[in-house]
């Protein structure tokens, strides 16, 4: 979009502040010109001058018309009332058009800041990824406050034209030759001048970029300060913002320096044209106009004397929209919406799922990029049930879960709930579904109550104490120095690590979702509070569907399904006991790792096993004893059910001598163990 676009898009929506701005900057000219144009001839009455109609320009005829009928011995004092009204009336004009234009920029500056913000929050997470907060910070605030200055600018452009061209009517109805040879004398001031703008083009350009990069060093480094002063690089960041200031300051006064040329630059050459026209209006009249020569040269003189302060206001504020060119083009790219990554959404409201949900053969690489971070991942999460995933860093773990509540969308391939292609769902409503705790839980810098409210604004009292206690987060909070009230500080630096994670498992309680996604929730905590939250999540994943990533294999052994990753590809899927028992498996080479070698993983397959083969023999003993009841009792009494129990405790018993021989085998390798 261009500049012109952008400017018509907001003024529009201001119709009366715009109109208002123009038409009392044309009043203000209007009576500026009306009191110029009298003040000759009180000078001329004043000096016992008679102004003769005939030899007069035509404009002092006209404005001196109205006095006409006015007596003699008090058409001075009328004509001085006048102007002073006129005066007035002049600065009331102004000081009403700065009234507009201050709400004017104030609505404009909101209504700007509002679309940019709206923007960001509907663009998708891979344009964050690309920017920086510090970059953000500065277009949201000093580059959209000179937005709305250069739109200002702009405006006060035309009322500055409007009146330039009523005073140059006024210069021309006085003498269209000294009007000539004005307009070439003005126009070289204004080649002067255009040299002045092109130079302060390029330097706002250069000094947007420095406070760019100053934002950007300022916030990392507050951001940073844990670690700046964990390895003492105080002196260090310092000496690399003073460098950063330093150039700020150095392109800022150079900016100053050649705004401040224009002034006296215009000056000089306004004199200049004055001394000009007074050696070329003697030419101009001949000897029988002579008489009245002292009196148009007084007026035209004095007109523009009033206009060439205002050209070079013109200059001024072609100068500053020039200067803020530069911040006006970062606050328009950011505002636009064509050049983001913005999420479609689908139509369809999402309630819950009914089914399943499934990842067909889904691939996916990162906008900009064509490497394939997932690999054709087949996989389904039945509802209600838990999938984890599991593998290396880099593996596209969390990538995977990225996918679920869209925050990016497959490459190729396609996720379904129920059947229903994810993109297809109102993604508000999929999201305020979804609930996700991960490793670096934000928190906001307010309050324990409007931290878990976050999600759920409309919750009870009662709904956020028992969420809290759910997530094992109450006595804690009752033991804060204000409880709920109190303030956690940035990102709940103010709690432990433990505690923080057990305020966003009680957010996502309070906010009931569907679908629950835990990212690495308690790799980052000590044993006691790793304990902890895993109660707290044990709490939260109930009849749930849910899709966890984690590093510690102890937290996952439960889970339904198991997936593991390698390198974007699904390289092995199912349960626990059914990884561990593929010999040169991926998982079972974690398990190892982890848990200390192969043996481990042997001896607690054999348990299991133990236990399934338990599990498995009393129940093929419950199904043959039942079955044998019945025929013995003779309570079933058709030839065909009597056929089908028999057949019933003949596979019960075939089943259970399976079973009794995978016991003995365990008994017999654990012998010789």
């Amino acid at each position: 979009m261009s500049t012109k676009e952008f400017i018509l898009r907001f003024i529009r929506r201001y119709p009366f502040h715009i109109i208002g701005n123009i038409i009392l900057g044309f009043a203000g000219g209007l009576f500026n010109g009306v009191n110029t144009a009298l003040i000759v001839p009180i000078i001329l009455i004043i000096s016992g001058q008679k102004i003769e109609p005939k030899g007069s320009p035509p404009i002092i005829n006209f404005l001196l018309s109205p006095f006409e009928g006015v007596p003699e011995d008090y058409r001075l004092v009328v004509m001085l009332l006048v102007v002073i009204l006129t005066i007035i009336l002049k600065n009331l004009t102004i000081y009403l058009k700065s009234l507009l234009s201050v709400a004017f920029s104030r609505r404009l500056t909101n209504s700007i800041k509002s679309e940019m913000f709206q923007t960001l929050m509907d663009s998708d997470l891979d344009f964050f990824t690309k920017v920086k907060v510090g970059d953000l910070t500065k277009r949201l605030g000093s580059d959209t406050a000179q937005c709305t200055a250069t739109v200002n600018a702009y405006i006060n452009l035309i009322t500055q034209l409007i009146t330039v061209l009523l005073f140059v009517s006024i210069l021309i109805s006085i003498s269209w030759e000294l009007t000539l040879i004005s307009t070439l004398l003005v126009t070289l001031i204004a080649g002067i001048n255009q040299l002045f703008i092109l130079r302060s083009k390029k330097f706002g350009s250069l000094l947007n970029r420095a406070q760019k990069t100053y934002a950007i060093k300022v916030i990392e480094a507050l951001s940073g300060i844990r670690l700046i002063k964990s390895v003492s690089s105080e002196n260090r960041e310092y000496k690399q913002l003073r460098k950063l200031m330093l150039s700020l300051e150095n392109i800022a006064l150079k900016e100053k320096m050649n705004s401040a040329l224009i002034a006296p630059v215009n000056e000089v050459t306004s004199i200049i044209t004055v001394i000009c026209i007074l050696l070329l209006g003697k030419n101009l009249f001949t000897a029988e106009t002579m008489e009245d020569v002292s009196a148009i040269l007084l007026t035209y003189l004095l007109v523009l004397f009033r206009l060439l302060p205002m050209i070079s206001g013109v200059n001024s504020t072609r100068n500053q929209i020039a200067k803020g060119s530069a911040s006006f083009d970062m606050a328009v790219d950011l505002w636009r919406r064509d050049n983001k990554p913005i999420m479609k959404p689908g139509s369809i409201p999402f309630q819950k799922v009914r089914r399943k949900i499934h990842f067909n053969k889904i691939s996916f690489s990162y906008p900009g990029n064509s490497n394939l971070v997932l690999k054709n991942v087949d996989v389904s999460v039945p509802q209600g049930k838990t999938l984890a995933l599991v593998g290396g860093s880099g593996a596209g773990k969390s990538t995977f879960a990225d996918l679920l509540p869209r925050f990016y969308d497959p490459t190729s391939g396609s996720i379904t709930i129920d059947g229903i292609d994810l993109r297809e769902f109102d993604i508000t409503s999929l999201r305020k579904r979804t609930g996700i705790v991960s490793q670096t839980t934000h928190l906001f810098n307010d309050t324990v109550r409007n931290n878990i409210f976050y999600a759920c604004p409309d919750a009870t009292e009662d709904e956020i104490i028992q969420a809290a206690k759910q997530a094992n987060a109450y006595d804690f909070i009752m033991e804060l120095p204000k409880q709920w009230d109190t303030e956690i500080g940035d990102r709940g630096v103010m709690l432990s690590g433990g505690q923080r994670q057990r305020l966003a498992i009680a957010r996502a309680l309070l906010q009931d979702p569907e679908i629950l996604i835990l990212d690495e929730a308690t790799s980052a905590l000590d044993t006691v509070s790793e304990r902890l939250v895993q109660e707290a999540i044990d709490q939260l994943s109930r009849d749930r569907t849910v899709l966890v990533i984690a590093h510690r294999l102890s937290t996952i052994q439960n889970a339904d399904k198991i997936a593991v990753l390698e390198r974007g590809e699904l390289v092995e899927i199912g349960t626990h006991l059914e990884l561990l028992q593929k010999e040169d498996g991926y998982y079972r080479r974690l398990y190892s790792i982890q848990f200390g070698g192969q043996s481990k993983a042997d001896n607690y397959i054999d348990q299991q096993l133990l236990t399934k083969a338990s599990y498995e023999a009393r129940g093929s003993l419950n199904q043959i004893i039942g079955s044998l009841r019945l025929l013995a009792d003779e309570i079933v009494d058709t030839p065909e059910e009597q056929t089908e129990l028999t057949e019933e405790a003949f596979q019960s018993a075939i089943s259970l001598l399976r079973t009794l021989e995978i016991f003995e085998n365990q008994m017999v390798n654990g012998n010789k163990g």
